[in-house]
Parts: structure tokens; sequence; C-alpha cells
């Protein structure tokens, strides 16, 4: 069978179709939000809050009506969703935590190489069930220990680290604990049990061997941003990829079935896409999938953003964050975001809300080379404008750069 051969405006439409981020509105609500999320596999979470933080911005971009009150529900009432790693810090449905055992017991091994920890597990995990939830200022636990997390940057590997952070963050990968709730960017801890069905808990690990686990996350990574090549990628991050095993995994994973390798016409590396899109791509290829345009604004983790090198190949856009950036040398702004209108990047955005003084201050904006003003696209930037300022709970706009 002939390799099937898209071009890149192709590849851009059914990515952005793919990603609910062209045309009509595909997720609504609250349940839209964890269907993207389920989509998506995993949202990334940053605590930075320039402008909301990175999961509600990814979030706000393509859910028709989102609140972030909708995502804390989610996430600490219905428990529908976890705070917990995967791409670095995300946010993933909780129906996955059978397969994040590995993570679990690679902390707990780590865990056991820290002197006296085990003996402030045992003082943490009494007092939470006598007392509920804990953060570290009120967990009665004082000192200092030599640790750091083995999944994320937490703790110190030369120095000592806060006895009572160090042991409620190692219980928190251990999966003994999972975060109760937040208050600005302080994490309160409770148990698991608590909180997620114990079913899910003790449910088996649901693959046979390392080669199937991967198979599963390089599969939800393709169904993350919709169309990935075989190539080293940022939107592998996490899984722990060479070139042979991502090679063999997309070798799997065609072979059952699960995804399909397409060739976009300028570019050398295969893509893939899942199976089930299949009639996705159909649609665009056949000029039926609905492309009616609209404005958005894109979180810098979002997942599309994920490969920044692919989306100059397929869109000609660079982007980078530059938070980390030295004033002096950052070429835009400290907090820009992408600004998608219909299949293009038209510029990027720097935007801060007050939300003490309810003022949505557009401090930046830079329109791409070749993109030209107009009535349509001024409109839709209005409106994209006034739809941030209530998703921010802000009340009115403030132009600084034109004052």
């Amino acid at each position: 069978m002939p390799m099937q051969i898209i071009s890149k405006q192709e590849a851009r439409q059914f990515i952005l179709a793919k990603q609910g981020l062209i045309g009509a509105y595909r997720f609504k609500g609250k349940d839209g939000a964890y269907a993207y999320v389920r989509q998506a596999g995993c949202i990334q979470f940053d605590p930075v809050d320039v402008c909301g933080k990175n999961a509600e911005l990814t979030l706000q971009s393509r859910v028709k009506g989102f609140k972030k009150a909708m995502l804390q529900e989610l996430l600490y009432k219905d428990r529908r969703l976890v705070d917990y790693a995967d791409k670095e810090l995300s946010i993933w449905p909780s129906e996955d935590w059978p397969y994040f055992s590995s993570y679990r017991k690679r902390s707990k091994k780590l865990g056991e190489t820290f002197d006296g920890l085990e003996e402030l597990k045992r003082k943490a995990l009494a007092h939470i069930e006598e007392n509920g939830p804990v953060c570290s200022d009120t967990l009665p636990i004082e000192g200092q220990i030599f640790w750091h997390s083995s999944m994320h940057w937490s703790g110190n590997w030369d120095k000592k680290s806060q006895a009572a952070r160090s042991v409620l963050e190692q219980l928190y990968t251990d999966g003994e604990l999972i975060i109760h709730h937040k208050n600005g960017s302080r994490k309160y801890y409770d148990l698991s049990r608590r909180h997620l069905p114990q079913s899910l808990l003790d449910k088996e690990v649901p693959y046979k061997d390392e080669e199937e686990y991967l198979a599963w996350r390089v599969l939800r990574r393709i169904g993350a941003v919709g169309l990935l090549w075989d190539k080293n990628s940022p939107a592998f991050l996490g899984i722990g990829l060479d070139a042979k095993k991502r090679r063999d995994t997309l070798d799997r994973l065609e072979n059952e079935g699960k995804v399909l390798p397409v060739k976009v016409e300028g570019i050398k590396p295969l893509f893939y896409y899942r199976a089930e899109d299949d009639p996705l791509l159909h649609e665009v290829l056949e000029g039926e999938a609905d492309l009616k345009p609209r404005m958005s604004f894109l979180a810098p983790l979002d997942p599309l953003m994920w490969d920044k090198e692919l989306i100059f190949s397929l869109w000609d856009y660079r982007y980078s964050w530059e938070i980390y950036t030295p004033a002096e040398k950052r070429k835009y702004g400290y907090y820009t975001l992408p600004v998608l209108y219909g299949e293009r990047f038209v510029s990027r955005i720097e935007i801060a809300a007050d939300r003490r003084e309810g003022v949505l201050r557009l401090k930046g904006l830079w329109w791409e080379p070749g993109v030209r003003s107009s009535k349509k696209l001024d409109k839709a930037l209005d409106k994209a404008l006034r739809d941030f300022a209530r998703f921010n709970q802000c009340q009115r706009i403030e132009n600084q750069i034109f004052g």
C-alpha cells in the first residue's frame, strides 16, 4: 500500500482540528475540560500565574465557557483528575493511576536511602490519619534532613532540606498522599485512600512488560499533539526513549493497528497519528472539516507547543518562553503567549492580570511578518481579549502599548 502523503497545510489543519483549536468548540464546560485532558493524556502544570496558570491557560483556549473553578473541582472535589508527574509536573485523569505504579515504586526505593526518613513517614501518616490534611507549615515535624525527590526538582542533592516538606513530598510521590487542595502555591496533603477508590488504588498494573508500557505512553503523547514525527522530540519528554526504542515502539504500534504513518511534503521524518483519528484526517483531506477561524491565546507549555521545532517546520513560527531569560536578553516579554488565528500563528502577546484592581493589562503585541491588520483580525483580537479578561476575573482592559 503506497505511503499517504499530505501537505503542510493539511497537517496543520488536522492537528488544529484534533486539538479543538479551530472551527466550532468541541469541548464545553467542566465535562469538556475533563474530556480534553483525557484526550491529551496530561497537561503540564506550572505555578506561575501572570494571566492564569499554564494548565488553566491550556483549557481556556479550547474549552468554551471554561472557568478556573472547573479545574479545581475536577482535581479536588470530583477527583476525576490528579496532580502528579508525567511530562514533568502534570495533571492527568485519575483513572490512569495504575499506569504510574513504576513512578511510585521508584520513589519508595529512593526513599529508603535517606537516613531517618522512614520514621518521619510513620509520624506524618499517623498525624494525618488523626488530624486530616496538612501542609509543610502545619505538620509537627521540625528540623532538616538530606532528601530529594525521585521525580521532579524538589529537595537538595548536596545539602539538607526542610524535614516536614521533604516527608510530605516523599509520601506524595510514593502515592500514600494526594494533594487535597492548594491555597495559592501552598499544597495541602491528605491520605490517597480517602479520596480515590480503593479499587483503583489496588488495581493491578495494566501492562505486562516495559515495552507495552512504552507503547501506551508513546500512543498517549501522539494523541496529545495529534501528529508526531519519528524524531527525538520534547513531546516524548519523561518517557525515556532513545532512537531505537522510539523506532521499535512506533513499529509495534503500527503493527497493532493503533497508529498510522503519513508523509508530510517537504519534511524528511515520517509522521504518525492515532488510527482512531483517521476519519478526522480524511475530513480534512476531503474539505469537510470545520475550519472556521477563531483566535486563541495558547499556554507556553500547551501540548501543541511541546515540540517547537515541529511548530517551526509546519507553521514557520518561532516561539520561546522567555520567563527564565534575563530581562536584557528577552526579545519579547517575560510571559508571552502564542496567538493563533484560524490555522496560522499571527502574533505573540504579553498580558498581565491585576485581579485586585480587576484590570487586564495588554503589555506587548508582536505581529508576525506578513500579517496585515484588517477589520476581521481586529474584531477577533478584541473578542479574544474580552473573553480572556473574563477568564481572569477582570472587568476592564488597559492597553499599555498605545496608552
